[in-house]
Formats: C-alpha cells, sequence, structure tokens
C-alpha cells in the first residue's frame, strides 16, 4: 500500500503535467453541446406526448430521457466553472433546465465542490458519500428505485415548502439547510447563510411561480394531463439513470475515515473507451470519475484527451489503470456482490 501510495501523489503531478494546457473550457462546446441537448430533450418530449403512435413515442421517449439527462448533468460543469469562462452559461442553463425541472444550480453549486475537499471525502460531512458497500442487495436497489420520486419531491419544494418557506422564518432555514442540495449523505446539514444570496432568491422564486404556472395550466386544462404525465415520467427515468450511474461512480467502501488522495482516486471510477456506452449513462465526462478527481478543474469535453495522453504516459501496469472498470452492469455488479458479503448500514 506504501508504495501505491507514493505513486499516487506522483500520479497527480502527473495527470496535471499532461493535461496542463487542457483546462480552459471552449465556449462554443459548451453552447453547442447545451442548445443540441435542450432542442432534443424537449423536442422528444413533445412528441412522446403527443403522437398517436406507440413506436414512434416510445423512440421520441428515449431521445427526451437521454437527452435531458445530459442536459441535466451540465449543474455538475457549473460547479468547477467561473462565470468569466464561459459567459451567461449559468443563466441559460438555469432558464433551459434548472427551473423547468425545479432543480436549479443552487441545488448544487456549493455543495458538490464539498465532496473534493480532501479532508471531507468519504466521510461524515462530504454530501456525496456514504458507504453504499456495506448496504444489503435490496438497500441498494431501494437507493436505486428511489430516484423515480425525484420529480415529486422538486415539485412539493417549490410549489409548497418554498412559497412557505417565506412566511415562515423556521421552514425556510429548513429549506435552505436540509432540502436545497442535491446529495447522497442524508445527515449532510448545508451551511444556513445569513446574508442573502440574490441569485439563490431569483432560482427558487422562479422555480415557484414556475410550478405554479404548471399546476395552475394542468388544472385549469391549459396542460393535458397526458403531457404532465409523460413530463414527470420522462424526468423520473433521467433521475433513475442517473442514480444508476451514482452507483458505478465510486466503490463505495469507506466508512467515514479520512482518506489519502491516492485512496480517493481508486474509489472513484473511469469508464473509459472502448465502452461507448458510457457516453450515454455518464455523459458529459462523467465517465471519466476517477480522473476527474484528479483534476477536478478540467472541462468535461477534455477529459477524453486528457485521459488518453495518460494511459500512453503512464503504461498499463499504472496505478492509474486500477480505477477503470468495463462497464455499467460490471461495476453495479460489483457493487451488489460486495454488498451481499457485508452486513446492511443503517439507512
Amino acid at each position: 500500500m506504501n508504495k501505491l501510495a507514493s505513486e499516487g501523489v506522483s500520479l497527480t503531478k502527473q495527470a496535471f503535467a499532461v493535461s496542463g494546457d487542457l483546462m480552459r473550457p471552449n465556449p462554443a462546446i459548451y453552447w453547442t453541446d447545451l442548445a443540441v441537448s435542450s432542442v432534443l430533450a424537449w423536442g422528444g418530449l413533445a412528441v412522446a406526448a403527443t403522437t398517436s403512435s406507440l413506436a414512434i413515442g416510445l423512440i421520441a421517449g428515449v431521445v427526451s430521457i437521454l437527452a435531458l439527462y445530459r442536459a441535466l448533468v451540465f449543474i455538475h460543469e457549473l460547479t468547477h466553472m467561473r462565470d468569466d469562462e464561459v459567459p451567461g452559461f449559468r443563466i441559460a442553463w438555469n432558464v433551459l433546465v434548472g427551473v423547468p425541472l425545479m432543480t436549479p444550480s443552487l441545488m448544487y453549486e456549493g455543495v458538490h465542490n464539498v465532496h473534493h475537499v480532501k479532508d471531507r471525502y468519504g466521510t461524515a460531512l462530504d454530501p456525496e458519500y456514504m458507504p453504499l458497500s456495506r448496504f444489503t442487495p435490496l438497500s441498494l436497489a431501494g437507493f436505486l428505485f428511489v430516484a423515480l420520486l425525484a420529480p415529486l419531491g422538486a415539485l412539493i419544494r417549490s410549489a409548497i415548502l418554498t412559497p412557505l418557506s417565506f412566511l415562515i422564518p423556521s421552514l425556510r432555514r429548513y429549506v435552505k439547510t436540509r432540502l436545497s442540495a442535491m446529495i447522497i449523505n442524508p445527515a449532510f446539514v448545508r451551511e444556513d447563510m445569513n446574508k442573502v444570496r440574490t441569485a439563490w432568491l431569483v432560482q427558487d422564486i422562479a422555480c415557484w411561480l414556475w410550478s405554479w404556472t404548471m399546476l395552475g395550466a394542468l388544472f385549469a386544462g391549459v396542460l393535458p394531463v397526458r403531457v404532465f404525465l409523460i413530463g414527470f415520467a420522462i424526468f423520473a427515468l433521467a433521475t433513475f439513470v442517473n442514480q444508476a450511474r451514482t452507483l458505478a461512480a465510486h466503490l463505495w467502501d469507506n466508512e467515514g475515515d479520512k482518506m489519502t488522495l491516492e485512496e480517493q482516486f481508486l474509489d472513484s471510477v473511469n469508464v473509459p473507451p472502448p465502452n461507448l456506452a458510457s457516453e450515454l449513462w455518464a455523459p458529459v465526462g462523467l465517465r471519466y470519475h476517477a480522473l476527474h478527481h484528479l483534476l477536478p478543474r478540467l472541462p468535461y469535453h477534455n477529459l477524453g484527451k486528457a485521459h488518453a495522453r495518460l494511459a500512453e504516459a503512464l503504461g498499463p501496469d499504472s496505478l492509474y489503470h486500477h480505477a477503470s472498470q468495463k462497464g455499467l452492469f460490471e461495476a453495479l455488479a460489483g457493487l451488489f456482490r460486495r454488498a451481499g458479503r457485508k452486513p446492511q448500514a443503517v439507512l
């Protein structure tokens, strides 16, 4: 382990050495990707919700699920991006994706970054980590399928809890600290900010007004029930795919101890080429999750280039390749096998 640890330290330096020129985001790629993903997501939903053909509806629905998922995953890029790197992108994302899905960028910004803090990763202070390999297979299945309820949770937060929270200070504190973060660790409490952040307030109000507009249109008969239900289902299935991807993103073996950078890397997972399907279920660079933990600021469109350089520079016996998995099902099967041999953790 000491040998691997010493190699892990040099691995971080080598990763930056071969990828230092790839740190600058390309705005054209971001804007094009988001635009195409949004058009396919909402266009696919429109076709699926209105067509009389079952075959066309299913195809359009699948396209919408994958495109909506891809568009939603850009929230991850926002947490690592400065506003001046791709001007206007954060606002555009919230308008096109965040507010319509009642999952604005505030739900991830300032939260996901904690996951990358060296001394917090894998501990009780990490919002995105639990020792999931200690769960039973049944508990893991529950963790996976509960994601289907995400749209309902977003609707309740935006349509009911947010407006009430402006009238009840204690509820406002609870909403901000416990219901304003996309997390895995249910014990995580977000810091309650004493000063009102304008962006936070705007996003909350926008989601509130959007939710009431949508529900008002539904009850008035302007928004057909079929369109609402199909949209709900597409959103739910997109979050389900993301939850499956989450289970494959780490090994989830740590039980709250502080981890070295090398241990954090080995606990994370890459699913690189030749697996092409990973671009669908782990889009916007998430197929290189372990590499992302080495270089969090590396933009998603350059992760493939950085991986290729590292793979060539470090060779097949390098520690770098210890974090690679063949595919989603292989990673999930490994997690469920390990879970079956260990005692259940408390949910």
